[in-house]
């Protein structure tokens, strides 16, 4: 069976969303203090998948996921890479894209992993932005997007404005790395225009995959969209598939594959 690591400690607080999603598509997860790594309790080797959840590690105190990153490459690096290139999955949402971002996993420019290239600033309205938001898909490469067109899920984030420099942000496109984009209920580009775009991001980027497609990182919260009595329209969406006699589906299909992709992936490459 597919194991997922959940890292967890210092104020991330989206692990029990983050397990049940990826157990309802088929995976075994853990949820770990990082503490517990650090120790030897438990390692990452074991694990097919590492998830960084959302939430506000070290409470956001030195840039949102930087105290976190620094904990993990100060003492658990050596092992992140060994599992990297074990062509293993990870995944970080919100808090843990911060993270990711900040450990320098998604090199564009450089090869090696450890640099960083990119950075999630302080959404311009200077507040906590939570609300749903539209995504799309602009890649083939990334494992867990197969089949994802467009997708509806909440954000609830202070600093994910997505920002690299022109370089870079030629080589994320060049290189297919460029994995969602704010857009609007039809999949039109939001243009930077708020609320669409609900941080300012360059170029709408909501999320980005390293150059394999197997680390991925976005702002907005599948874990949290999972089912469709999440959804703010979900009354309405009940109430037209009344009046047609129909029923309205449990899950919301393009959330949750990005769980299940990424344990199929798994059964089908490293099994």
């Amino acid at each position: 069976m597919t194991k997922v690591l959940i890292m967890s400690g210092y104020g991330v607080n989206s692990e029990t969303e983050s397990k049940y999603a990826f157990e309802r598509a088929g995976a075994k997860a853990d949820i770990i203090h990082i503490n517990d790594l650090i120790s030897g309790i438990y390692k990452m080797s074991d694990y097919d998948i590492i998830m960084f959840p959302g939430g506000f590690s070290y409470g956001d105190d030195t840039g949102a996921g930087n105290a976190y990153a620094n904990k993990v490459k100060n003492n658990l690096w050596n092992d992140l890479i060994e599992f990297i290139e074990a062509k293993k999955l990870i995944l970080g949402v919100c808090n843990g894209f911060q993270v990711m971002v900040s450990l320098g996993l998604f090199p564009t420019v450089n090869i090696e992993y450890g640099e960083k290239e990119h950075a999630l600033l302080w959404n311009p309205s200077n507040r906590l932005e939570c609300r749903d938001v539209f995504i799309k898909n602009q890649t083939k490469k990334c494992v867990f997007t197969k089949g994802i067109k467009i997708t509806h899920l909440p954000v609830a984030h202070g600093e994910g404005r997505f920002f690299c420099d022109k370089k870079t942000l030629n080589e994320l496109k060049k290189n297919n790395q460029v994995v969602f984009t704010y857009c609007d209920e039809n999949g039109k580009d939001a243009g930077g225009k708020y609320p669409l775009n609900p941080n300012g991001a360059m170029a709408d980027i909501a999320g980005i995959c390293d150059k394999t497609g197997r680390l991925m990182g976005l702002m907005p919260h599948p874990e949290r969209s999972f089912f469709t009595t999440s959804l703010p329209e979900f009354q309405l969406l009940k109430e037209k598939a009344k009046r047609k006699n129909k029923k309205i589906p449990e899950l919301v299909e393009s959330n949750f594959m990005i769980f299940k992709n990424a344990v199929d992936y798994v059964k089908n490459h490293l099994s």
